[in-house]
């Protein structure tokens, strides 16, 4: 709790991770941790931080129609709806929820953005225009470094981030299996449909479906030179590593299968 509040802010492990560092609350997802640090670094920093990885803005995509999303501020909050950011919205904030809005396509590019080092790259749709002689490539177009101060830093979130799958306690441990034949980093994550009465306790098989939890999954691989970053969002589907995971990793097979291919034709 806050100090001078009465709101509790849950963790998805009712008896909780005990004592945990950065390490151990990305591979088992502890919400607890990213309250406290969300809390740390004020609404404001986040902004400015998450701002980088491209949250809050359009990727740039060639398609229409591609939103924003929303990665709010105390300005904003002001502006928008005239009035003050509370302490609380922090926290909440820290996990994702209250007014923080991303797309799909916004995850995946801000793990790309991760998995190169910091490199954002434009995500495109077409690869090249016309035929024979005259056909037009597209290169990769960069829009930006989000840089580091402490490249240890950078590698510590990358392993951890390996963690999540090929270790005992990682939350999408499970796509973890014999047939896997490369390493994979992730993150798995739950987005709320509705807010949960302070004395209430979230039971999946008592709720409508749908106002059940949506999984999430980030991911990319091979993790030591990454190829492919995914983003899987199932709704109402409750668990991320459970859900999402194999949906993220069917799709890293067949593209990584793809590329075998191509290189022994």
């Amino acid at each position: 709790m806050l100090e001078g509040e009465e709101r509790r802010y849950r963790d998805w492990k009712r008896q909780g991770h005990g004592r945990t560092n950065m390490d151990k609350a990305l591979v088992e997802s502890c919400d607890v941790y990213f309250y406290d640090l969300a809390h740390e670094l004020g609404i404001d920093k986040m902004h400015t931080y998450m701002s980088a990885f491209g949250f809050g803005s359009r990727t740039g995509i060639d398609l229409l129609g591609e939103l924003s999303g929303l990665m709010p501020s105390r300005d904003w909050k002001r502006r928008v709806h005239n009035l003050p950011w509370f302490p609380g919205e922090t926290l909440i904030a820290g996990i994702g929820q209250g007014f923080t809005l991303a797309t799909p396509l916004q995850l995946a590019s801000a793990t790309a953005t991760l998995a190169n080092g910091g490199k954002a790259l434009v995500p495109r749709v077409v690869a090249a225009l016309g035929g024979g002689a005259e056909r037009e490539s597209f290169e990769p177009e960069g829009r930006g470094n989000v840089v580091q101060k402490k490249p240890q830093h950078w590698e510590a979130v990358l392993h951890s981030m390996e963690r999540v799958v090929h270790s005992a306690r990682g939350t999408a441990r499970g796509l973890n299996t014999q047939d896997l034949t490369y390493r994979i980093g992730a993150k798995t994550g739950t987005a709320q449909v509705f807010g949960i009465a302070q004395d209430g306790e979230y039971v999946a098989e008592d709720i409508a479906k749908k106002l059940r939890d949506h999984a999430l999954f980030i991911g990319y691989a091979p993790a030591e030179d990454p190829r492919i970053a995914v983003a899987v969002i199932v709704e109402n589907g409750g668990s991320g590593g459970a859900v999402a995971g194999p949906v993220g990793r069917a799709v890293m097979d067949a593209y990584l299968e793809s590329i075998r291919d191509e290189t022994t034709r």
